[in-house]
């Protein structure tokens, strides 16, 4: 399972390994911000991600670490949810593996530098799948899940 934090949303992507190839489980959104309350933004994030974890049982989850950002918001926003997420992750007993946005990029693509296109491209590649009409939250998610698998 591979989770891309978010101070609005937070993307899921669920992979299986097979031998030598990855394939795409289940993706998408956890929606959070339905109130202007922190509290209940952080609640139904909670409840969104045991709700993925209660029905794929992932064996090992991975999450995209904090980066500085020139917006001090946006980063406490993701640093709650990193906060909601990794509750979550530990009380389910799931080994939980963090990574940098290089690694993750440098897993997927190659190039530690690759753009959020190429990174989508090459998710599309790995998991044999079409990726065009998938938020970058999703993509990411997909992109830290196989940096989990080792891929």
């Amino acid at each position: 399972m591979g989770i891309d934090p978010g101070n609005v949303r937070a993307g899921y992507g669920i992979i299986q390994k097979e031998g030598g190839t990855l394939i795409h489980i289940a993706s998408g959104i956890l929606e959070i911000g339905g109130s202007s309350e922190i509290g209940a933004q952080l609640c139904a994030l909670e409840k969104a991600l045991r709700g993925v974890i209660g029905t794929y049982r992932p064996a090992a989850a991975g999450l995209e670490r904090l980066f500085a950002s020139n917006n001090a918001k946006t980063v406490m926003g993701v640093a709650e949810a990193r906060g909601i997420i990794h509750k979550v992750i530990f009380e389910s007993g799931i080994p939980l593996r963090e990574f940098t946005p290089q690694t993750i990029k440098l897993s997927v693509t190659g190039n530690g530098r690759a753009d959020k296109k190429a990174v989508a491209k090459m998710v599309g590649l790995i998991l044999k799948m079409e990726t065009k009409k998938l938020l970058d939250d999703t993509t990411d998610a997909l992109a830290i899940a196989i940096a989990v698998a080792g891929g």
